[in-house]
């Protein structure tokens, strides 16, 4: 299978593109390098640079590569930053994903596998959470994934165009090998924050509030190792291919950990006591995100390897030790 990977040179996007090819599958990838990394991308991948509100050049590439299915990586994903420049994230976000279905229609193109978000979910009234919690997202980013979902919705039913969405958790961790991983400009996510800081020894590491309704007073996420999270989007496309059918998944664990309860597990993987200081809240953050992917399970046969979160941070800290400048490094 052809498959176009939009923000495969990012975090996520990457290790998809590594595990299409892996499975036997031609990739071309474009992305921006906005915040990806062309060092992440596979060699055997064919790359573009590029915009996907370049609708022309998508539009190209579809027909060009003779591409069969999509999977899209490249809106923008930080919390903090959507509530102070929510015009970036719409114009991104939404924009992007409209551009990128123009061109699908156009080029005749009919699957796509979009990487969505639990932020749509806002701060749910129960967990764990199933794909049937209200929608209510409390900051920009969340809510520009979910336009993005309502747009495929339509697009569906006015194009043909097949979808799924994957709603993810917290995605941690890097590819097992150590040679591709995490490496964000600034680093705003808690386990690469806690491993550079006990690679640096500065103890220069805040946890964001100690006043959440939580059982330590501290966020709670659920955390899927970015490897599993992979091979749940190629089983997606898959289905979303074999059924015809559009759908969402989350995709978690269903165990949820404090950032206390991760700091220790980081202490523990790494053998390192690392110091930490409190700071005030970011904005936009819900106290408590916990999964069940029951559904991801049953119908897609997804059965993630790293359910424990020592394992996941164990796979992090392969990659900081090997690449504690990221992908400067090499």
């Amino acid at each position: 299978m052809r498959v176009l990977v939009i923000g495969g040179a990012g975090y996520i996007g990457s290790h998809a593109v590594r595990k299409l090819i892996e499975s036997g599958n031609d990739v071309v990838v474009l992305d921006s390098l906005y915040t990806g990394h062309r060092k992440a991308v596979d060699p055997k991948a064919k790359f573009y640079q590029g915009d996907i509100e370049d609708t022309f050049l998508v539009n190209k590439i579809l027909r060009n590569e003779k591409i069969e299915a999509v999977m899209h990586f490249a809106a923008y994903s930080l919390v903090g930053e959507s509530v102070q420049k929510p015009l970036k994230y719409y114009d991104n976000n939404v924009t992007g994903m409209i551009s990128l279905l123009k061109a699908m229609d156009d080029a005749g193109v009919k699957y796509l596998v979009f990487s969505s978000s639990a932020a749509t979910y806002g701060i749910p009234e129960k967990l764990p959470i199933t794909e049937d919690t209200p929608l209510n997202p409390i900051n920009p980013y969340g809510e520009t994934k979910m336009m993005m979902e309502k747009i495929m919705h339509w697009a569906d039913k006015a194009n043909g165009i097949k979808s799924i969405a994957l709603r993810y958790f917290n995605v941690a961790g890097a590819a097992s090998d150590g040679t591709i991983g995490e490496d964000h400009g600034p680093e705003t996510h808690l386990i690469p924050n806690i491993l550079k800081s006990a690679i640096a020894g500065d103890g220069n590491f805040t946890i964001f509030g100690d006043d959440y309704n939580t059982k330590d007073g501290t966020n709670v996420r659920d955390y899927v190792q970015v490897e599993d999270l992979i091979d749940a989007h190629i089983l997606a496309l898959k289905h979303v291919m074999k059924t015809n059918k559009s759908d969402v998944f989350n995709l978690g664990t269903a165990q949820g950990y404090s950032n206390l309860e991760i700091l220790q597990a980081a202490k523990e993987v790494t053998g390192i006591d690392i110091p930490y200081t409190i700071g005030p809240r970011r904005g936009g953050d819900p106290d408590s995100l916990v999964a069940d992917s029951t559904k991801a399970r049953e119908i897609l046969g997804w059965k993630p390897e790293h359910e424990d979160v020592n394992d996941v941070i164990a796979t992090a800290w392969k990659w900081h030790q090997s690449h504690p400048k990221g992908y400067e490094d090499k």
